[in-house]
């Protein structure tokens, strides 16, 4: 952004609002690609569907610019509340670091997280001194517990993962966004640069997203937009908008016509 407006998240300083996945590319090179084209800082890595450790096989890491990316490794594909605390340490103990984005998914045809299987595990991580995102449903109450435990940041889906149906429930983003004092990432859901730019909109601090981008025809292109998404809708929260009105608001003077 051009002006200053910092993103901080777990005690560090971001330019870009805009969070990434590496999945579904065609190859390595186009993630990369996608990725600086996004202007993405943090990029996500699916530590059971990728090869972030063991260097004798192709590894993600090394197609990516890793002085200018904080890597934040996921536990997608988990199912229980071990297997995802189990994930985070792999991933700790291959280098990765402690921030990590917690998923634990309940329902295999929706995605949908487990949200007490996610809270469960996410008492763990934090006490084992991880910094923990958690994707969660858009329930206020969830991602307030979320907080209270420790969590570093909050996650509520916009729409089910891969949907592309963007924000389904404003009103409970909203509500998220104005109780949260950590950080609100909208997480899964947005198709296109619009849903991005509403997300910014309500307030919520970045977007994460891998399917809108990579499921694209021209991923490179799409990845263009939602930055330039993400960037209009985080200035225009904070420019504050007109209110909206059911009748018109002339935009004249209606005194001293010209008669």
């Amino acid at each position: 952004m051009a002006f200053d407006d910092p993103f901080v998240l777990a005690g560090k300083t971001y330019r870009s609002r805009l969070i990434v996945g590496s999945g579904k590319y065609k190859s390595f090179e186009e993630t990369r690609r996608a990725t600086e084209a996004a202007g993405a800082e943090i990029i996500t890595v699916a530590v059971r569907r990728v090869n972030i450790t063991d260097p004798g096989k192709e590894n993600l890491l090394d197609a990516l610019p890793m002085d200018r990316l904080t890597i934040l490794p996921n536990t997608a594909g988990c199912y229980t509340a071990e297997d995802a605390i189990r994930t985070c340490h792999l991933a700790r103990e291959a280098g990765i670091g402690t921030l990590v984005k917690l998923e634990v998914i309940g329902d295999e045809k929706t995605l949908f997280p487990d949200v007490a299987a996610t809270i469960e595990a996410a008492k763990v991580l934090v006490k084992d001194g991880f910094q923990v995102l958690p994707y969660v449903t858009d329930d206020p109450v969830a991602c307030k517990r979320l907080e209270d435990i420790g969590c570093a940041a909050v996650m509520p889906l916009a729409a089910p993962i891969g949907s592309g149906l963007g924000i389904r429930n404003p009103w409970n983003i909203r509500i998220i966004v104005e109780q949260s004092r950590v950080p609100v990432i909208v997480d899964a859901g947005v198709g296109t640069a619009s849903h991005a730019a509403e997300a910014l909109e309500l307030g919520c601090d970045a977007v994460l997203m891998n399917t809108a981008i990579a499921g694209a025809k021209d991923p490179i292109l799409m990845a263009e937009a939602m930055r330039l998404g993400v960037d209009a809708g985080r200035k225009a929260f904070l420019a504050g908008r007109i209110e909206p009105r059911l009748y018109a608001t002339a935009s004249s003077p209606l005194s001293g016509l010209i008669r």
